[in-house]
């Protein structure tokens, strides 16, 4: 039998809406659409590339309670309200992904909040990233 555990990352608006950061299953980790939001605060800068900071920073620590890192990430999905955003983010993205080469796919569409610029969500399988 597969096993299946919720990582909850302390925002609130996973109590509000009911969802997890991140679900693993298997070997499989699922990372929920992560804004710019720290969480411990749940502040948010106003500026996108911060944000794109903000957002690795927390998928990182799903990653981290899930036994694996970015290195293990597959796929990757941005979706951000303005298509001009995306690429002063590219830099940031690059340093997490450079070298692993997810499948990636940017999407423009309308986030929860008017505050947020970026969404990021990651999907990883655990073990996928060790290159022996």
């Amino acid at each position: 039998m597969t096993m299946r555990r919720a990582i909850l990352s302390g925002s609130t608006f996973e109590d509000r809406i009911g969802y997890a950061r991140a679900v693993i299953d298997g070997d499989q980790v699922h990372v929920s659409g992560t804004t710019g939001f720290d969480y411990a605060t749940m502040t948010i800068s106003d500026d996108v590339v911060e944000q794109a900071e903000q957002c690795l920073r927390n998928i990182g620590a799903a990653l981290a309670e899930a036994e694996c890192t970015f290195a293990d990430v597959v796929r990757v999905r941005y979706l951000l309200p303005d298509r001009e955003d995306f690429e002063p983010c590219w830099p940031v993205l690059r340093r997490r992904f450079g070298e692993v080469r997810p499948a990636a796919t940017m999407l423009v569409c309308g986030l929860a909040d008017p505050r947020m610029k970026i969404e990021i969500e990651a999907y990883a399988r655990r073990g996928s990233g060790d290159r022996g």
